[in-house]
């Protein structure tokens, strides 16, 4: 760590975080009028700071739940709706259906029916039998996969029981952000309402007793104009570049861990980067996105729709705030970040914690990660948690958020979930990370570990393909592009390609590369709100031995053209490094 970073580092501290965080904790944001008066409210906060703030008030879509209930066997069950479940408020009943859920699977995002279902179900033709007609009842939290599998199936409705005491809220829609034209018909077409553990075994009975239930939920759904608060920090190469550092303030209740820790987080960075503008090299812009929790990240959807040609020519990574500064939370193996900025993470969290052990994995089709297709190179969602064991301890089940506190999305997401000292730790590697990014002459994004995980893939698929599918033009696009891209970053490390350049080719790159891993639609779109593999483009090479006779065709004319697009998508980003290495 330099002494521009220690200086920033400990500069950081709990006032007016803490002071939000408290403030947050007696304000519930969840439904329109309250997150526009929080929205306010950060505003204030960073005009009493002296920090210039825009609050943009753009019209994005929301579907709010309201209330919802099961009624089944004379018993009417406490109950939530998800975001965007279809309202129905007189009622929908049919026959209940029990599936059992993977339990590794409670919150995936994931369509994979054995990866949700665990086995009880053998193929698609199965589950159509099994459901259509009928409300599917199943273990997990609201879950756009399991919503949009049902609702292809036949079925007429989905109660998810969730695997404790507490009921979660969440959202059933794989459209990301405010939908456009082409989002519409994925519009959730059935109900879907979450229980809790009693009574889904409570539900469970009522099933395999042939049984009914009745579904009743209520939705607050339209456009709303809402606050998206603003900072831009300018840097000082004259090239307009910036990291945009972000997270959600909307909440369910009053959200503390989830997610008024990280708007505290955002604040006291924005408070010591503007007091230290001077001395940015880059510069940085810091936003709080409204829409998250009930309209599908649609906050930052809108942001990376209004500015995305802006985002496109200057943003170099985007890094993503949510649910640091939690109770209990002290471990880093469940880190989110692309693999060029694995060893960056990991390195920042080190230097501000030197016991801690980093474990760095994919990010999820997820969180405010509303810059894929666009194709910028990103880090962190839910950075610090509880350990494992401390969690077996407890008896608590898997989350994704609140630093593993099982508080999360529930009303018992108060002022205890915060904790200080770990708090003031998470600022300071945010800010550390940022500016590991925003200082160095030379972008710190290692893209031969891009490459090295393209290969390890293509090898995974190539093993599950076995004869059926001819993988070597994307193996060999992969090692002309690992050797090139390795030696333009020894060269540019060395000085013997001037920094400017390389920048240029990195950012260029990951315009390339994050779409073509993380994505299946065209650039300045929005993916479905659930997650694929690496390299979707290449997936159905893992998939080509389930299929037989002319739907094994058809699996191999999809993965010709997705190799097509690879091999291009690599050939095109070796001659960009060529070019550049000169």
């Amino acid at each position: 760590m330099d002494a521009f970073e220690r200086k920033l580092l400990d500069q950081v501290t709990l006032d007016a975080p803490w002071e939000l965080v408290e403030t947050f904790s007696r304000t519930v944001r969840t439904l329109p009028d309250e997150v526009n008066r929080s929205g306010e409210m950060i505003g204030e906060r960073l005009r009493a700071r002296g920090i210039p703030v825009t609050l943009h008030r753009p019209e994005i879509y929301l579907a709010v739940p309201l209330s919802a209930s099961v009624e089944a066997g004379g018993v009417t069950h406490r109950a939530k709706p998800p975001t965007s479940s279809l309202p129905v408020p007189q009622g929908r009943t049919a026959p209940l259906v029990y599936l059992p859920a993977n339990p590794a699977a409670l919150r995936s995002y994931s369509r994979d029916i054995g990866k949700l279902f665990g086995g009880s179900i053998r193929d698609e033709a199965e589950a159509r039998d099994r459901v259509a007609g009928k409300i599917l009842l199943t273990e997990g939290f609201g879950n756009p996969a399991i919503a949009s599998l049902v609702e292809e199936w036949g079925g007429l409705g989905v109660i998810a029981a969730n695997p404790g005491v507490d009921v979660h809220w969440g959202t059933c829609t794989t459209i990301w952000g405010t939908p456009d034209l082409d989002d519409l018909p994925r519009k959730p077409k059935i109900p879907m309402a979450t229980v809790n553990k009693a009574s889904g075994e409570a539900l469970r009975k009522v099933a395999e007793a042939g049984g009914s239930a009745t579904i009743r939920s209520e939705l607050l759904e339209g456009l709303f104009a809402q606050v998206v608060p603003e900072v831009r920090i300018p840097g000082t190469d004259g090239t307009d570049d910036f990291v945009l550092l972000h997270g959600h303030y909307d909440s369910w209740d009053v959200g503390v861990g989830d997610n008024a820790t990280g708007n505290a987080t955002l604040l006291e960075i924005a408070r010591v980067l503007w007091a230290n503008r001077a001395q940015l090299r880059r510069g940085v812009r810091i936003c709080w996105w409204p829409g998250h929790s009930t309209g599908r990240y649609a906050g930052s959807t809108w942001y990376s729709d209004a500015f995305a040609i802006d985002l496109d020519e200057h943003c170099v990574a985007q890094v993503n705030c949510d649910s640091p500064g939690c109770r209990w939370a002290t471990s880093f193996h469940d880190t989110t970040s692309m693999p060029e900025t694995n060893a960056l993470v990991t390195a920042a969290i080190t230097e501000v914690v030197p016991d801690a052990v980093v474990k760095t994995k994919r990010p999820k089709q997820a969180g405010d990660y509303s810059f894929n297709n666009i194709g910028i190179t990103s880090f962190y969602m839910l950075s610090s948690t509880m350990p494992d064991e401390l969690r077996k301890e407890k008896g608590y089940y898997d989350v994704s958020g609140c630093g593993g506190n099982i508080a999360w999305h529930t009303e018992n997401d108060t002022l205890e979930i915060a904790d200080k000292d770990n708090l003031l730790r998470d600022m300071r590697i945010y800010l550390l990370s940022v500016l590991r990014v925003t200082q160095p002459e030379l972008l710190p994004f290692e893209f031969t570990a891009t490459a090295e995980n393209f290969a390890r893939t293509l090898a995974r698929y190539a093993e599950a393909a076995g004869g059926l599918a001819d993988l070597s033009p994307a193996i060999a696009a992969t090692e002309e592009f690992r050797g090139a891209v390795a030696t333009l970053q020894r060269d540019a490390a060395a000085g013997a390609v001037p920094a400017a350049r390389a920048n240029a080719v990195l950012k260029r790159l990951a315009r390339l590369l994050v779409p073509l891993d993380f994505t299946t639609g065209p650039r300045f779109t929005h993916d479905p709100a659930y997650s694929t593999g690496s390299l979707p483009c290449l997936a159905a090479a893992a998939e080509l031995k389930r299929h037989e006779g002319t739907m094994r065709g058809f699996a191999q004319t999809q993965l010709l053209r997705g190799r097509n697009r690879y091999v291009a998508a690599l050939r095109e980003a070796t001659r960009l490094v060529r070019f550049a290495d000169g």
